[in-house]
């Protein structure tokens, strides 16, 4: 088992990276011992792997219910929220509950949410089942829900007790859920490690085999540098930012297109290219650069092109981008692989990066 510390004193957790994770009593009996635990799962992960998670709860936990949702980034919503309280009031659960996050990013979002909100605030545990998860939704606290206008604008920075990434889980990850995962892991290197981004060039053969070495080294670097940005900028006022490289064109997809049309990290995919397009345009990134990641992101077998739309708009859809300010967007771009930096463009090369990368 590798482990990552997110350090935020008081509120400092592991993120335990490795197979088999989900039956091991011993990392979970010291959070949740006497506690009444609600596993938060969905129709589709909960038959796979909830009976697991279960057995390794019970000998300690007070009371273990299981929460099932609707699949899909299209339930991440108020109404699929209201089924997590129903469930929590209806079995009587107080401030010293635990709720377990078991799934993909949807899941641990929304679960984390409601941990934050229910009584005020209550510790919760993520249990990812897939990569973009493991490496990205299920560290650093950020919870929430979709609004029809722009994606994760309901929510709030609450921080887990645990990260339980188990590798073994991304063995019955389809094909296009692991692609959508690697743009995440490219994302990481594209920003904050150069050297990183190479590794998983060199390693994406292997990654889309579904290696389990191959995962966790990936999990466990991706999860390193989330972990260090995290720790220097919880609340997202300045360095966080970063992490949302591809994201303000990617959520532009996502809504515009209506949630669950592209996963979420296709719409990176497709983000990043443009965000790299936009970079070489401003003088900041060379082309060979530009060119490299584009390469990368097709490798890992992601779109390279957003929807046919008229460029006025995805400037409306960007708008609502939570690093808008007064409705003009904010873009991450590269200075360089592997060196990121947050500003404004003008909106005529913004115009020209529409033109040429999408479909």
């Amino acid at each position: 088992m590798r482990e990552v510390t997110v350090p935020l004193g008081e509120r400092s957790y592991s993120i335990a990276i490795g197979e088999g994770l989900l039956e091991r009593r011993d990392l979970l009996a010291p959070l949740v011992a006497g506690r009444a635990v609600a596993i938060v799962s969905n129709v589709t992960v909960a038959p796979l792997y909830a009976a697991r998670l279960r057995a390794a709860l019970e000998p300690d936990a007070a009371q273990v219910i299981e929460v099932l949702l609707p699949d899909g980034e299209s339930h991440k919503h108020w109404g699929t929220l209201q089924t997590i309280f129903d469930a929590l009031l209806e079995h009587r659960f107080d401030r010293r509950s635990m709720l377990v996050a078991l799934g993909g990013g949807v899941v641990g979002d929304m679960t984390g949410f409601a941990a934050a909100v229910y009584q005020r605030g209550v510790d919760f545990i993520q249990a990812p089942t897939t990569l973009l998860a493991q490496v990205d939704s299920s560290v650093g606290g950020k919870t929430g829900i979709n609004h029809p206008l722009g994606k994760n604008m309901i929510g709030a920075f609450h921080q887990p007790r645990l990260v339980l990434a188990d590798v073994g889980c991304l063995r019955t990850l389809p094909a296009r859920e692991l692609s959508a995962g690697l743009a995440e892991v490219i994302k990481h290197g594209a920003i904050a490690d150069a050297a990183y981004l190479t590794t998983v060039e060199r390693d994406l053969p292997r990654l889309l085999a579904h290696d389990p070495e191959a995962l966790a080294a990936a999990v466990a670097r991706s999860c390193e540098i989330k972990a260090a940005v995290v720790a220097a900028d919880e609340r997202e006022s300045g360095l966080r930012a970063t992490l949302n490289f591809g994201h303000t064109f990617g959520h532009a997809i996502e809504a515009g297109l209506g949630y669950g049309e592209w996963l979420h990290g296709e719409a990176v995919g497709a983000g990043m290219v443009m965000a790299a397009d936009l970079s070489r345009r401003l003088g900041l990134l060379d082309a060979a650069g530009a060119r490299r990641l584009e390469a990368t992101i097709a490798a890992a077998g992601l779109p390279l092109r957003g929807p046919a739309w008229p460029a006025q708009r995805y400037l409306e859809l960007m708008s609502v981008d939570k690093k808008a300010e007064r409705g003009i967007p904010k873009f991450v771009l590269l200075e360089a692989l592997g060196c990121a930096c947050v500003r404004r463009a003008p909106e005529d090369e913004v115009r020209a990066t529409l033109a040429a990368c999408t479909a």
